[in-house]
């Protein structure tokens, strides 16, 4: 992704954890591209979508996000998580 997908990737984001990403790397784009993230596919055909009131969980191709909904839309709480038995989803990308 170049450092552009990446600035757009970070409009995306929950203010928490664009703060996170940010303050990891003096820049939010530069963060993200730092973490390495798993690419998901754009074809969102296989994308499942489940919704528990104002969270929800997105499962692609190749990445699980967490998502939030705010005032101005749903935003990306967590990304690049991978699931662990018995155990919380471990994120590369979350907020504070």
């Amino acid at each position: 992704m170049r450092e552009s997908g990446f600035g757009r990737a970070c409009a995306l984001l929950a203010p928490e954890t664009r703060q996170e990403v940010a303050s990891d790397a003096d820049d939010c784009a530069k963060g993200l591209a730092q973490e390495h993230l798993p690419f998901a596919s754009g074809d969102t055909a296989d994308a499942v979508a489940e919704v528990y009131g104002r969270q929800a969980m997105v499962r692609l191709s190749g990445d699980t996000l967490f998502l939030s909904q705010f005032a101005a839309g749903w935003k990306v709480v967590a990304a690049g998580c991978t699931p662990r038995p018995d155990l919380p989803f471990d994120c590369k990308v979350k907020g504070g």
